[in-house]
């Protein structure tokens, strides 16, 4: 039985993937926090991650596959906690490499190891789009973060550990906290609609990302994991739309017409070091993982809505 080890199992992307591994036999154990909740078919490691001891976890699990999905997941919380997301974003990955090299070594085994890396290293990239081999100039806490472990799978694959990074572009599932801007506004739209809520207030409505949809890109990462040949992976859908066109449609779907009479722009809400435009180029990843996203743009919208009216119809 292949036995795999999960960071951040909690999270949107933890979540999917537990879910994946577990439905293919796998045996999962994944960290969580002091006191963490249980969750079903895991075993699971109580473990602070902005501390030590990570390593040590490795050695004791001695597990065949190992993502790393552990984060600060918020450029805006970043800028707030620079120290904190260097360590969790950062170090952590440094130490989970070393751990693995060791391992290999005691236990004579390999251990494939995927880093989920972010499209956020390139900053405000010259390029578009983006691919593997584009520059690397983060220009957020977050993303200097994630550079820095980026550049560390790099240089243990060199030193002979089949180690992989999937630069992942915005990703989105009804599993994403309110806390990010795409479920902050399909919760919004689905709460407007109903009269449980009167204005959405956002940063801005002219960025552009390359949204894709979350069980696609855990797909990805598990792809990478049973690569023959460790690499780098762009994922993404290499399709672009602004702010403005996900209020557009999540609005539209949530029945309103109108939603300019709903949202306001407020410059609290801008983020430092925010790109104009990401866009991946995921040419690689479709060639060598045979990887290929599912959910076109207007899905990923109306799945995550529709799962909001749900709750927001339900709701007291």
């Amino acid at each position: 039985m292949t036995r795999a080890l999960i960071t951040g199992i909690t999270g949107q992307d933890g979540s999917y993937l537990t879910e994946r591994l577990l439905a293919l036999g796998y045996e999962v154990h994944g960290t969580v926090r002091p006191s963490g909740a249980a969750i079903d078919g895991v075993t699971t490691h109580e473990v602070d991650l902005a501390g030590t001891g990570v390593g040590d976890l490795v050695t004791a699990v001695a597990p065949d596959e190992i993502y790393n999905l552990a984060a600060v997941s918020s450029v805006f919380r970043s800028w707030q906690e620079p120290a904190l997301t260097a360590r969790v974003n950062g170090a952590l990955v440094a130490e989970l490499l070393a751990a693995v090299r060791e391992a290999q070594e005691s236990l004579g085994k390999s251990i494939r190891f995927v880093q989920a890396s972010s499209a956020e290293i390139f900053g405000m990239p010259a390029a578009v789009p983006q691919t593997e081999s584009t520059a690397i100039h983060p220009t957020s806490p977050y993303g200097a973060a994630k550079a820095y472990a980026h550049h560390l799978v790099g240089v243990y694959r060199e030193a002979g550990v089949a180690a992989s990074a999937c630069i992942l572009y915005n990703h989105e599932s009804p599993r994403r906290p309110e806390t990010f801007v795409t479920r902050k506004i399909t919760a919004a739209a689905a709460r407007i609609s109903l009269g449980k809520q009167d204005t959405l207030a956002l940063g801005t409505l002219e960025a552009r990302r390359d949204w894709g949809w979350a069980p696609d890109y855990v797909d990805a990462l598990h792809r990478a994991a049973l690569a023959d040949t460790p690499g780098d992976y762009v994922i993404a859908t290499g399709s672009a739309h602004s702010v403005e066109d996900f209020v557009r449609l999540a609005f539209a779907r949530a029945g309103i017409d109108d939603w300019r009479a709903h949202v306001k722009i407020t410059d609290d809400l801008r983020r430092t070091g925010d790109a104009p435009e990401l866009l991946g180029d995921a040419t690689k990843a479709r060639n060598e993982l045979g990887w290929e996203p599912t959910l076109d743009f207007e899905a990923i919208v109306a799945a995550m809505v529709d799962h909001d009216l749900e709750i927001a119809s339900n709701a007291s």
